[in-house]
């Protein structure tokens, strides 16, 4: 059984893919991150809840703060937070440029592809 990628690009020799099969392709983009998003989110509040007791809502706004990229809001009281906190950091980093890189490979993609198909049409000349 052939794998299916979740987001499949054409090839070169293919021709460009229309614009309402490419606004496709960006909102199942946007859909695959949001959702992506949303589960970060989820273990943020989770393990802020854990390892600092947080209210749900201090637990959402540090998560939120943090994956974000400006940092927590208040000083942590315990160790298992702080290591929580710098481990959710990192990984909100990483996550951070995946989900950018995801979220532009389509235009990227898009642009390259229009490139090199402008270069076979003088070619052909």
């Amino acid at each position: 059984m052939p794998r299916r990628a979740l987001l499949k690009f054409e090839n070169q020799y293919a021709p460009l893919l229309p614009r309402r099969d490419f606004y496709g392709r960006v909102t199942r983009t946007l859909f695959l991150c949001a959702g992506f998003l949303a589960a970060a989110l989820g273990i943020g509040i989770v393990g802020y809840r854990v390892t600092e007791h947080m209210s749900w809502i201090d637990a959402f706004a540090n998560a939120a703060m943090i994956l974000s990229g400006m940092g927590p809001l208040g000083t942590l009281q315990t160790n298992p937070g702080k290591v929580f906190a710098g481990c959710y950091a990192l990984f909100s980093g990483l996550a951070f440029i995946t989900l950018a890189g995801v979220v532009l490979a389509p235009f990227i993609h898009r642009a390259f592809h229009r490139f090199h198909l402008a270069d076979d049409d003088s070619k052909k000349r």
